[in-house]
């Protein structure tokens, strides 16, 4: 082991030059992705929080026994990382051990340790903090779960799921978190993922329709033209905005910006909130537009009445916000979802469900300025995303990092996404929740809020987990 910033103690990857299965003889072990295994450099540690809230207290056995019975049928949840010394390149592979699931489940008591009769809900959101401050054993899988049978304003009871992000990346492992949930109305039945449609055969049936007119054919020509312009003209611009963004472009100082010299070992402070999904629905239906949008347009509206509130002064504003570089990092899921059904299947059958890391970045410029309607900034933001929609930003984003990867190392293409982050305002992520009320081994689930820490970036961070 060796000590790192802050005097925390960091655990260096196990290194081994032979894998023996439970009979003594050698097994061959699955490759860690270069895109994980860039999770384990000293700047870029990251790991994934699911802060999870109940309606009744949890039965400490039960869950175990679901977490037993489910989550460590999956390699991943049941292997540890280790360094290939035999290997000149000293790749990181996953090696299967015997997992003891009481190493992982944590259970303290909170009321005995709260010798100043702190508010409860101050209790597990420091609780929470300080479990940024520290990180899992490497001599075990990279997982642990905390349970607080701590009553709060937001639930009965509340779990922090830890996981480190070289597990996987959010979609594909909140997926996995939610093949352990059943529907509360149907304890039998797996709960409902929204998984998007693919449109492509739209144009199919316009063109189906239309082929008898030569004008109508000449006339999709040029719109699909048009469309391809468009699309790699956006592609251009915005893999030039990331890279610039990289190198030198930041973002202007604002109450939002974190000071220099933050570390990623710093202690984080995790704020949740509950929002109403049919309230959030009700406005894009009424704008045309999207969840994400609204999200978006919410954000944009709360930054900008905010920065303008705080910098007029007697009437006269100390600088134009509307000049303002606001920018948010927005993190893309590459992979498309499998649904909890068929992560379900695959996990009873033994199979690997996570196949790594899969993400690209889009970097959005946010509108800072005052507006009379407050549904303009979500059609502002409709038109934004519409546009980054239209760009294969993120691809190419991705295969830049491989490249850095094999051109520069992991170092490389760390210090590359570091950057990116820390020269923007907000870093941005989203999952798709259940589409209905669930329950994880008789226990009714409030609310589930995915977060992360350990990445080096000076940036606020947006999480949202959405779910009806």
């Amino acid at each position: 082991m060796e000590r790192g910033e802050n005097n925390m103690v960091v655990m260096k990857p196990i290194r081994t030059t032979k894998k023996l299965d439970e009979n003594g003889g050698e097994e061959e072990a699955l490759l860690m992705s270069p895109t994980s295994r860039m999770f384990h450099e000293p700047n870029y540690n990251l790991y994934i929080l699911a802060i999870m809230g109940w309606k009744v207290p949890i039965n400490v056995d039960a869950m175990k026994a679901e977490i037993q019975g489910k989550l460590l049928k999956h390699p991943r949840f049941s292997s540890l990382q280790v360094i290939d010394e035999s290997d000149d390149s000293r790749k990181m592979k996953w090696v299967p051990t015997t997992v003891n699931i009481d190493d992982h489940v944590t259970v303290p008591d909170l009321i005995k340790s709260n010798p100043n009769n702190m508010d409860t809900d101050k209790l597990v959101e420091e609780y929470i903090s300080n479990l940024s401050t520290a990180n899992i054993d490497m001599s075990k899988p990279l997982w642990d779960l905390h349970i607080l049978n701590a009553k709060t304003s937001h639930a009965e009871a509340t779990c922090i799921f830890r996981l480190h992000h070289s597990l996987g990346d959010g979609v594909s492992l909140v997926s996995l978190l939610l093949s352990c949930f059943r529907k509360s109305s149907d304890p039998t039945s797996l709960p409902t993922l929204l998984v998007s449609s693919s449109s492509s055969s739209k144009g199919k049936s316009n063109l189906s329709n239309n082929r008898t007119s030569i004008r109508s054919l000449m006339w999709q020509y040029l719109v699909k033209l048009w469309s391809c312009i468009r699309l790699l003209f956006n592609t251009v611009v915005d893999v030039l905005l990331f890279v610039a963004t990289a190198l030198f472009l930041k973002d202007s100082q604002s109450p939002f910006t974190v000071a220099q010299g933050f570390k990623s070992s710093t202690r984080r402070r995790f704020i949740y909130r509950t929002v109403s999904l049919n309230d959030i629905k009700f406005i894009k239906n009424l704008t045309n537009s999207t969840v994400n949008d609204v999200i978006m347009g919410i954000t944009q509206a709360a930054l900008s009445r905010y920065i303008h509130r705080r910098y007029e002064i007697e009437g006269k504003r100390k600088f134009s916000p509307q000049k303002m570089r606001c920018r948010a990092s927005v993190v893309v899921n590459l992979r498309p979802a499998l649904g909890v059904q068929a992560i379900a299947e695959m996990i009873e059958k033994n199979a690997v469900v996570i196949q790594g890391n899969c993400f690209g970045f889009y970097i959005i410029p946010l509108s800072i300025s005052q507006l009379d309607n407050p549904l303009d900034y979500v059609r502002k933001a409709k038109t934004t995303m519409d546009r980054t929609k239209h760009s294969l930003g993120s691809l190419c984003t991705f295969y830049l990092s491989q490249l850095i990867i094999k051109l520069f190392g992991f170092k490389g293409a760390t210090t590359l996404a570091a950057r990116v982050l820390s020269h923007t305002t907000i870093f941005f992520s989203n999952v798709a929740g259940p589409l209905e009320e669930v329950s994880c081994s008789g226990h009714p689930l409030t609310f589930i809020a995915p977060t992360c820490y350990g990445q080096p970036t000076l940036c606020q961070e947006v999480n949202i987990c959405s779910s009806s």
